[in-house]
């Protein structure tokens, strides 16, 4: 008998398919500091209106990661937070969390995953070991102060 009887629900494509729809039906936000609450879920940024980040927020929350990101990107040349903006979902457990990352990277494949960019320190590294790429295309600005360390705050929900 063949194949083409039986029935496989793949979960994996369904997922995938009904996360991309709801996230390019969300919103887009400046990126600011108070821009998500302080849930647990994705989010993605866009730079000069190209998403070139996907992320996801699950031992922290939204409100922190987009926050440091936005402390990041204040600090760096050759480029201003007014160019970017964020859109973000909330998504409640772990596992649907990690799957959404995923779904978001592999749908997207955005210039940055795979820059450094999204290392917590917006430092350029350690002694003896080379500065990632995004580092060296986006410099501290030399009158960059680091900021105190944002509070941790559990996800909520």
């Amino acid at each position: 008998m063949c194949d083409q009887h039986k029935f496989v629900f793949e979960f994996d494509k369904a997922y995938n398919h009904q996360l991309i729809e709801k996230f390019e039906a969300s919103p887009a936000h400046p990126l600011s500091e108070e821009v998500a609450p302080a849930k647990i879920g994705v989010y993605a940024l866009y730079w000069k209106d190209r998403l070139v980040y996907a992320g996801k927020a699950l031992q922290t929350t939204l409100r922190r990661r987009l926050t440091e990101h936005a402390r990041k990107i204040r600090s760096r040349r050759r480029m201003s937070l007014e160019e970017m903006t964020c859109r973000f979902l909330e998504i409640d457990g772990s596992w649907f969390v990690r799957a959404a990352e995923d779904a978001l990277i592999t749908h997207y494949n955005p210039d940055w995953n795979l820059s450094g960019f999204g290392r917590h320190d917006p430092r350029s590294g350690r002694p003896g070991i080379r500065p990632c790429k995004w580092d060296e295309e986006f410099p501290l600005r030399p009158d960059f102060v680091r900021p105190k360390r944002i509070g941790k705050s559990a996800p909520q929900g």
